[in-house]
């Protein structure tokens, strides 16, 4: 990505628009976007996706954003393609059930060169007078993992290269100003960055305070030398570091999985001894890395994106870190 397309600190994640786990009205889907809006010092970006609420956040999204008067070029949306709008046969969708509240439409995975135009042709429909203006292949490491063999891994590794051949066609046409990819298995942005070139690529539940790798610290290194620019997401292990049992989007608890319980805890004294809120220390830590230039945060409450984006001003001394190190609770090679 130039640096004429640079990215805020914080780009906004729209899932909360989409219905996931609660229903929210649309007055407060407007007082979201609103707040974003109000809050970013510079442009706003607005990371979404087909998949979230079957195609109901990006028409959330660019409904709040007509009704805020906010003109398509004083915001930027991602999009993440991959799974498209389809009709409601049952009572509940097909993809993710549970997860989503109250949808009216189902969504099905569509990851080939057309299926992806498809995608972003849908997408840009459904934000009404907005386009997405960056965008990627959304889970290609599920879509990895679900092959039934060696031969239907090989077909679907070159249905995702097919797939960046017609994102790499949109942003040559310049309909997108950049092309990326996001993913939780990490290896997956390392198999497609061997085949594209990158604008940029987004870790989930990757680069925390509890999960760095070594692996993933070297692939960071890597883009950095291809010039990709990192987006950090899920640096709260989707919670369980602020308190939830959520563990990357999966239930814990203590009995079950005693070692990262009895980390927290002690990352928690470490905390409250040095005066520091365990947020602010999970979003600096992805500063840590020069590669990082993004956070990517959601929010379900309008009052709470504000404080959100002031987590990227917070100053945790070097102290802390050397602190954590010495503990045990990161494996850092610190200065």
């Amino acid at each position: 990505m130039k640096e004429s397309h640079s990215l805020p600190k914080v780009i906004f994640g729209t899932s909360s628009l989409g219905n996931l786990f609660v229903e929210l009205d649309q007055e407060t889907k407007v007082e979201l976007v609103q707040a974003a809006v109000e809050n970013t010092p510079d442009m706003p970006v607005f990371d979404s996706a087909g998949k979230y609420g079957a195609g109901l956040a990006l028409e959330s999204l660019g409904t709040a954003l007509s009704a805020l008067n906010v003109a398509p070029s004083e915001v930027k949306i991602s999009n993440k393609l991959g799974w498209k709008r389809v009709p409601l046969e049952g009572e509940e969708p097909t993809f993710e059930p549970g997860a989503w509240i109250n949808l009216k439409h189902d969504a099905i995975q569509d990851i080939s060169y057309q299926g992806i135009l498809d995608c972003y042709h849908q997408g840009n429909e459904l934000l009404g007078d907005y386009q997405a203006s960056i965008v990627s292949i959304h889970d290609p490491d599920e879509y990895l993992a679900a092959a039934s063999d060696e031969a239907d891994l090989a077909k679907r590794e070159q249905d995702i290269l097919d797939a960046y051949k017609a994102l790499m066609e949109l942003r040559d046409a310049g309909l997108v100003e950049s092309v990326g990819v996001g993913a939780k298995d990490v290896s997956v942005i390392d198999f497609i960055s061997d085949h594209v070139q990158l604008d940029w690529a987004m870790f989930a539940c990757a680069v925390t305070p509890y999960t760095h790798e070594v692996s993933t610290i070297k692939l960071l290194n890597k883009l950095g030398r291809q010039e990709v620019k990192v987006i950090n997401s899920a640096v709260f292990n989707a919670g369980f570091l602020l308190g939830s049992d959520n563990f990357d989007y999966k239930k814990i608890n203590r009995d079950t999985h005693p070692k990262e319980f009895a980390w927290r805890d002690e990352f928690n004294a470490l905390c409250d001894e040095y005066s520091i809120k365990p947020a602010e220390v999970c979003v600096q830590f992805s500063f840590l890395f020069e590669e990082v230039v993004s956070i990517a945060l959601n929010s379900s409450s309008p009052k709470r994106v504000k404080s959100n984006i002031l987590l990227t001003e917070a100053k945790v001394p070097q102290a802390f870190w050397q602190a954590m190190k010495a503990k045990g609770l990161i494996s850092l090679n610190l200065n």
